[in-house]
């Protein structure tokens, strides 16, 4: 890719679509890890504070992402408290840290930003915070009449951590990897 100067911008000829923008080298950057560290510190609250607070017969019951996954393996439920816990805490948490670390760190080499890449991307794919609102979203609908629920201060903090790691997501160029000079 040839150098652009201010204004100049570097184009498809097929179809057109802009490939690069002068002075657009670091905002990709930026952006993404702008929305990722947003995303890491919305997510310990979402994960800890009260998501639910469920009232059925009288009795008051509230309960947090993580309580609830103590709760299934206080039950014997470790296969469902395992599968919570991997899909909706340590996915989404490995994915928001390695896009800090790809947007962040100028320190590591080409290739281990690309294997750094390549394990986001999986981890990403089975990330499973935004199932996880629909769940709790599909549940309201079908036992709105049965319990009473309301939602807890975790749900502001959930939901702006999902649309923040989307965010984050989409706004990395993981063209930067390859266009970083290494010494």
């Amino acid at each position: 890719m040839p150098d652009l100067v201010a204004g100049q911008v570097a184009a498809c000829t097929r179809c057109r679509a802009t490939i690069c923008r002068a002075g657009n080298e670091r905002r990709s950057a930026q952006r993404t890890t702008a929305a990722a560290l947003g995303a890491f510190v919305l997510f310990w609250p979402a994960i800890f504070l009260p998501i639910l607070e469920i009232e059925k017969l009288g009795h008051h019951h509230e309960s947090s992402l993580i309580g609830g996954i103590i709760e299934l393996f206080a039950h014997g439920n470790f296969f469902v408290g395992g599968i919570v816990l991997l899909f909706s805490v340590i996915f989404p948490l490995t994915k928001i840290v390695m896009l800090l670390e790809l947007s962040l760190l100028e320190l590591m080499h080409r290739k281990h930003k690309a294997v750094t890449y390549r394990i986001m991307e999986t981890a990403g794919k089975w990330s499973m915070m935004d199932v996880l609102l629909l769940a709790f979203l599909v549940m309201l609908v079908k036992l709105g009449s049965l319990v009473e629920f309301h939602f807890g201060p975790a749900v502001f903090a959930f939901v702006a951590c999902v649309a923040m790691s989307m965010l984050a997501s989409l706004s990395f160029d993981p063209h930067e990897i390859w266009e970083v000079t290494d010494e």
